[in-house]
């Protein structure tokens, strides 16, 4: 295969389908306190180091199914969350090392050009607030949290990097910042993908709209701006809406398997494949400006390849 286009080259040719969720399919593999580093349980990203061959599995999967776009298994490696762990001090080598095994499953598909995004998920805490706890992180401790493992990332060979789940509007533009000292620092540039959370009403955790979220950060050197998790598919519409009119970056959507329903203290997703790939079969054909589809939480690759048929029965539109 010829060289592949770069991401954002990509997207402007067509419609990029990301893959689904990470963490229920880890589940799938019953993990056992002692799978994890040290005995520490729920570290999932920590598994690259103990089950290796799991992460590949589910990668595997998710590009089986037909997405052309694999999420690294990161998005709790930021240094401030591998601090929980004891493992802070190692943020760019196990970042590193993540991000590669990502590279080495993708490679072994060849049909078609395969990516792998870079996953940073929230630090936990939430700058732009007044708690006691979680709003007294020095705000360069944030900064430096993201740009350490954007630079394992980028080491270890992603074609983007994605900030995601963000709930905290400074804290995308912290992450943001410390992604683009990171390129300096490696001397590579990679695409950059800004992702908010939005709750049903179309609001961040801490009140910010859609719009001022869009508005801090669309003038920040990012390539691509998206919504992703807390909501299905439906509940999204507003917000996406009025994305597109903006008509300046190219968006990403990437929702939940429909609203979270609480049922014996777990969160359970029931939206249905193919009622997720009907809903978002309405943003492809109707937002231009809508360049990447995919599935947060309670999505499998069932899910993904749903989604596979939508854009491959898409119809172009002039």
């Amino acid at each position: 295969m010829k060289e592949k286009p770069a991401f954002t080259d990509a997207l402007k040719e067509k419609i990029l389908l990301f893959d689904g969720a990470m963490g229920t399919e880890i589940q799938k593999f019953n993990p056992k306190p002692e799978d994890f580093p040290d005995g520490k349980d729920g570290f999932n990203d920590g598994l690259v180091l103990t089950h290796p061959e799991w992460i590949k599995k589910i990668h595997r999967s998710y590009l089986e199914a037909g997405a052309d776009c694999i999420e690294t298994n990161s998005f709790g490696s930021n240094k401030l969350k591998l601090d929980e762990y004891g493992y802070g001090d190692q943020t760019v080598e196990i970042n590193k090392k993540i991000a590669s095994l990502a590279v080495e499953v993708a490679s072994e598909f060849t049909d078609k050009p395969r990516y792998v995004i870079g996953s940073m998920g929230p630090t936990g805490f939430l700058p732009s607030s007044n708690d006691p706890d979680l709003g007294q992180k020095p705000l360069d401790d944030i900064r430096q949290a993201y740009r350490l493992q954007a630079q394992g990332l980028i080491l270890g060979g992603v074609d983007a990097l994605l900030i995601e789940t963000s709930q905290d509007i400074l804290e995308v533009k912290l992450a943001i910042e410390g992604a683009k000292q990171a390129m300096e620092d490696v001397g590579k540039k990679v695409a950059l993908i800004a992702n908010v959370t939005l709750d049903q009403y179309g609001k961040m955790l801490l009140g910010t709209s859609i719009q001022a979220a869009y508005t801090t950060v669309s003038d920040m050197g990012i390539d691509v701006f998206g919504l992703n998790c807390s909501t299905g598919p439906i509940e999204m519409i507003p917000s996406v809406r009025w994305l597109d009119e903006q008509d300046e970056h190219s968006l990403l959507v990437v929702p939940n398997a429909g609203m979270p329903e609480n049922q014996g203290g777990q969160a359970v997703y029931k939206m249905s494949p193919e009622k997720m790939a009907e809903a978002l079969k309405d943003f492809v054909s109707k937002y231009n400006k809508v360049r990447i589809i995919g599935g947060c939480c309670g999505t499998n690759p069932a899910h993904i390849a749903a989604l596979r048929k939508v854009i491959d029965e898409r119809k172009p539109t002039s």
